[in-house]
């Protein structure tokens, strides 16, 4: 007899998998961070077909129930996915930050600039309304 949980991991992991993809082809996703994902699904995919290894991992972690380790591996891979996507985000907020930094520093410069060439027109305006009095 099928247990359930290898008829529900099994068929978790295929719609994963199938999900993941769907989401790469319509560039919802990029490919970079799909990799995480598919490994994810795939590692739980191989778990849930190779029972024996389910199994043997179970009983050297110490764990009674094997589907508790299938479980507990996909807490692991989901920590391991957030920690990498703060990571990211850490980067890409410095990213803006500095951009940020940049584009009101050159602002500034802009403005400075177009002040400097308010004052020298009208520096020339006042140059020749004196030259021609």
């Amino acid at each position: 007899m099928i247990d359930r949980s290898i008829v529900f991991t099994v068929g978790a992991a295929l719609i994963s998998l199938l999900v993941i993809l769907e989401l790469v082809r319509r560039r919802r996703l990029s490919e970079e961070y799909s990799l995480l994902w598919l490994g994810t699904a795939v590692v739980m995919l191989i778990l849930g077909l190779w029972r024996d290894l389910l199994h043997s991992l179970a009983a050297l972690v110490g764990i009674y129930d094997p589907s508790n380790l299938l479980f507990l591996l996909a807490a692991f891979f989901m920590l391991f996915i957030q920690l990498y996507f703060s990571t990211v985000i850490t980067r890409l907020t410095q990213e803006s930050k500095e951009s940020a930094q940049q584009i009101a520093r050159l602002r500034f410069e802009l403005e400075q600039l177009r002040g400097q060439q308010i004052d020298d027109e009208n520096n020339q305006a006042d140059q020749s309304a004196d030259v021609d009095h």
